[in-house]
């Protein structure tokens, strides 16, 4: 969805962080960027706007009874959105619980840390190539 700027809108949610800012590079590729904190920020967020990408973390959570993160939530909302393309970070020692969620839920990109600012350049370029972002 084009912003009242005519950007693309991209939200991203920094739930622990720890890796660098990665806002610079989504405002040189053309994006609008919103940053969340929080999973229910986020969610209240998808209530009221539809981002062209989401970038989040994937934190596993072993806690939680009848999920493995609070991204299982936020990916059910987005698949009322076929046009919202979504990119995910996960640590390596997760990867497969991450495989588990992303066989069940859509995920178009996903970047293992240490995240290759590069890399995530290629995934957001594609976005914008498909025409889907």
């Amino acid at each position: 969805m084009r912003t009242g700027t005519g950007k693309k809108l991209l939200l991203s949610i920094i739930e622990l962080g720890g890796y660098p800012n990665f806002t610079p590079l989504y405002e040189a590729l053309g994006y609008e960027v919103v940053v969340a904190t929080r999973m229910r920020k986020a969610l209240g967020f998808l209530k009221q706007r539809q981002p062209d990408v989401i970038v989040a973390e994937f934190n596993f959570q072993s806690d939680f009874r009848d999920r493995s993160s609070s991204l299982e939530s936020l990916l059910a909302v987005v698949q009322r959105f076929p046009a919202t393309r979504v990119i995910i970070f996960y640590e390596r020692e997760f990867a497969p619980q991450f495989d588990k969620l992303r066989a069940r839920l859509p995920v178009h990109h996903a970047l293992m840390f240490p995240v290759d600012e590069s890399a995530l350049r290629v995934c957001l370029q594609e976005q914008g190539a498909s025409g889907l972002a």
